[in-house]
C-alpha cells in the first residue's frame, strides 16, 4: 500500500523558514515524479515544485522560485521542501504527491497525473 506522509508544517512569521518532509513507502522509489502542491482556503490547488527522482530534475512555480528548494534523500525515500523567505501568501495546506515509475522523457510538472497523495501539512505565515 502506497503511503505518503508529510511533516514539518507549522506557524512562522514572514521572512522565516520551514522544511517540509514527505516520507514515501509501499512502492518503488525510482524514476518517479514527486511534487509538492498547496491549497489555501477558497483557492484552487497549486503545484509548487516537482522533482524527477532519478535525474534530480526540478521545476518550480514562479511565485516560489528562488525561495523554495525541493530535494530528496534516496536512501530514506523522502522528498523535502525547504521554504525560505516565507510570505503570508504562502499560507496553505501543503500536500505531497507522487507517480509510479515513469520514463525520463515524460514531463514532471504540476500538470502530471499524480495517483498518490499525502494527507497534507499546514503552513501558516503571519505578517
Amino acid at each position: 500500500q502506497v503511503q505518503l506522509v508529510e511533516s514539518g508544517g507549522g506557524s512562522v512569521q514572514a521572512g522565516g523558514s520551514l522544511r517540509l518532509s514527505c516520507a514515501a513507502s509501499g512502492y518503488t522509489y525510482s524514476r518517479n515524479c514527486m511534487a509538492w502542491f498547496r491549497q489555501a482556503p477558497g483557492k484552487e490547488r497549486e503545484g509548487v515544485a516537482t522533482i524527477y527522482t532519478t535525474a534530480g530534475r526540478t521545476y518550480y512555480v514562479d511565485s516560489v522560485s528562488g525561495r523554495f528548494t525541493i530535494s530528496q534523500d534516496n536512501a530514506k525515500t523522502t522528498v523535502y521542501l525547504q521554504m525560505n523567505s516565507l510570505k503570508p501568501e504562502d499560507t496553505a495546506m501543503y500536500y505531497c504527491a507522487a507517480t509510479g515509475p515513469r520514463q525520463s522523457w515524460l514531463p514532471c510538472v504540476p500538470g502530471t497525473d499524480f495517483p498518490y497523495w499525502g494527507q497534507g501539512t499546514q503552513v501558516t505565515v503571519s505578517s
